[in-house]
């Protein structure tokens, strides 16, 4: 089906995913003036193409993943492009404790793919 393995292929439709669901979710908030309907309708149109994206990452992935670890790995996607989308579209800073709140999430994304006994 792809040249590209898996795992990587799984990723970066993932990736793709969330930067189609960042928009959808958070694009909207540099136009707080726009009626709410509007941005409602806008937002579910961007949503789909995440959704073109997003079940076949799910699918493709599970052949090399667990649920778990493909929900760890979606997260993990979605606080990166997260974080540079609020710094260069929204223009937030990223401050300490973000970070520190980001360093205890891959704390949590170890212990999920760490092999255990």
């Amino acid at each position: 089906m792809s040249f590209l393995p898996v795992p990587v292929l799984t990723v970066l439709l993932l990736l793709a995913s969330n930067v189609f669901m960042t928009f959808a979710w958070y694009g909207h908030l540099k136009f707080r003036s726009a009626p709410l309907l509007a941005v409602i309708l806008v937002s579910w149109g961007i949503a789909f193409f995440e959704y073109l994206l997003q079940v076949p990452a799910n699918r493709i992935g599970s052949a090399s993943f667990s649920a778990a670890e493909l929900k760890t790995i979606q997260e993990v996607i979605t606080l990166s492009v997260f974080a540079v989308f609020s710094v260069t579209y929204l223009g937030e800073p990223l401050r300490w404790n973000h970070a520190l709140g980001f360093a205890f999430i891959a704390t949590g994304a170890f212990f999920i793919f760490h092999r255990w006994g």
